[in-house]
């Protein structure tokens, strides 16, 4: 007799609902737990497995998503017309579940191909970066970096990756000492000491707020052949700026092709991770396969940057039960009360996070999008918690506030020195971060099948049943170390990742 195939997952055995694998019709037998749809259940959204009370905790995961706005019967449609959300109902205990996994020995470290920098610090790409300080100097920068594109260009430097141009919306009328202003300068200066750029040009207008000899003085820069400035009134103008940057740009990529990779241990890879246009098998696939990866990275000594705070409350339970001490714990909580006020002006508070795709893969509140979020941060313990852009001293699962929004996300990751970063999504996110090459892990078959032209890896394999999470998890550990040393992603190959440079504002210009 030919096998029946479920057509629903229970993640949790006391969950209250299933995820549909594929669309149900009304009258389907929910297998293979018995009732039947009472409507039609679109692919990954959530079906009532048995009778729900009105205010009922409705549970996913084990953790609870919500609760029933109404009554809802077994082999309902369960999601925003019957189930709202809930102030998170996580508990705030610290350190109660420790990790004990084992580190690996220095000669089981697998090792990559990368850019040994001066610093100490290992770059897996070898870009010349062009810089702004401000708005005004965006057409210059882009156009500095513009001559590089012919790829003619860049012949006579063998071994560069480009010439990156990562401009802003900012820089003005932003006063000295506002928090915008610090994180601008920050993240800035993260990118212009970043290892996967062996030099940057540090482009400005010249009268803006954002000063760079106040940029360099206060976040500790040093020009020279590695780190140089161009001010636009003090060079002639547009054009006369472009041909400058452009002369020196040139004298950076003689110093870049000179460079050659050499192998380095897998400690020396810290990786960002994102997820973005998630849907309801985010937490199911590719978000806990990424988690198996990471907890190999950090086993091998390196370092994976958690972020997006709003996108972990409700389930920051699971961070807090492995923060190494009550010090890191409490300031994952304070990032979280500060988010709840800063949400409070918000017309749906912390539950507006979710977007419209999100809810039509079939995510209802923020508390369960969080359970997948987390999931990325696989089993490892909490070693830290910084603020936004601030520089990782740290090796382990970190923490970087943030908010939900990716690219922001993303650049703040980078700032602090991610040098690749790994984004899951279930929608389709179309994403780049240059300079760091951006794997994009698709979550279901469907989607990839549909968009592989974007996507590296599909992690719908574990949901067809043709890979468990840890192999997933090896698989992407390895695509890590291969593309640390040099392997294209498609989003490199796309020509992702200029656009995608957002820093972050907190308080409103003037």
């Amino acid at each position: 007799m030919a096998e029946v195939k479920s057509v629903v997952l229970q993640l949790k055995p006391d969950d209250e609902v299933a995820v549909a694998l594929r669309d149900i019709q009304a009258g389907e037998t929910l297998v293979p737990f018995g009732p039947l749809a009472t409507t039609a259940i679109p692919f990954g959204h959530k079906v009532a497995l048995r009778p729900l009370e009105q205010g009922e905790v409705i549970h996913r995961l084990g953790q609870p998503i919500g609760l029933a706005t109404a009554a809802i019967p077994a082999g309902a449609h369960v999601h925003l017309h019957n189930m709202g959300f809930e102030a998170s109902m996580a508990g705030r205990a610290i350190g109660t579940r420790l990790s004990n996994a084992p580190v690996r020995l220095p000669s089981d470290i697998p090792t990559f191909d990368g850019y040994l920098r001066a610093d100490g610090k290992v770059g897996t790409r070898n870009y010349v970066g062009v810089l702004t300080s401000v708005n005004c100097s965006a057409l210059v920068a882009r156009m500095i970096a513009d001559h590089f594109r012919d790829p003619r260009r860049l012949l006579p430097y063998p071994g560069v990756d480009g010439v990156v141009a990562l401009t802003h919306k900012s820089g003005c009328s932003v006063a000295d000492g506002s928090m915008s202003m610090k994180m601008l300068r920050r993240t800035l200066a993260g990118y212009a000491r970043h290892p996967n750029f062996s030099g940057a040009l540090l482009v400005g207008l010249g009268c803006e707020d954002n000063q760079i000899d106040q940029l360099i003085d206060e976040e500790q820069l040093e020009l020279g052949d590695d780190l140089a400035k161009l001010v636009m009134q003090e060079t002639g103008g547009t054009r006369s700026s472009i041909s400058r940057g452009i002369e020196m740009v040139e004298a950076m990529l003689e110093k870049a092709a000179k460079k050659q990779r050499q192998r380095v241990p897998a400690s020396e890879i810290m990786v960002g991770l994102q997820c973005g246009g998630s849907d309801s098998f985010s937490g199911i696939s590719a978000n806990p396969a990424l988690g198996a990866a990471v907890d190999r990275l950090v086993a091998c000594g390196g370092t994976a940057i958690l972020a997006e705070t709003p996108e972990i409350y409700g389930a920051e339970n699971l961070l807090l039960e492995r923060a190494v001490s009550k010090e890191v714990g409490e300031r994952l909580i304070g990032l979280l009360e500060w988010w709840d006020d800063y949400t409070s002006r918000e017309p749906q508070g912390f539950d507006n996070n979710p977007s419209p795709g999100n809810k039509a893969g079939g995510l209802t509140t923020i508390l369960e999008k969080s359970l997948g979020a987390v999931a990325k941060g696989g089993t490892s313990n909490l070693v830290e918690v910084y603020g936004y852009g601030r520089p990782i001293d740290k090796r382990g699962l970190v923490f970087m506030d943030s908010p939900g929004f990716d690219p922001m996300s993303a650049t703040g990751q980078v700032a602090c020195g991610a040098n690749l970063i790994a984004f899951t999504t279930g929608r389709g996110s179309c994403f780049g971060c240059r300079p760091a090459p951006s794997i994009k892990l698709a979550t279901n078959s469907e989607m990839y099948a549909r968009m592989e032209e974007d996507m590296d890896i599909n992690c719908g394999s574990i949901l067809d049943g043709d890979r468990s999470i840890d192999e997933m998890g090896e698989a992407i550990f390895r695509e890590m170390i291969a593309t640390a040393s040099g392997k294209a992603t498609k989003s490199e190959l796309l020509g992702y990742g200029d656009d995608e440079f957002a820093p972050w504002h907190v308080n409103a210009w003037l």
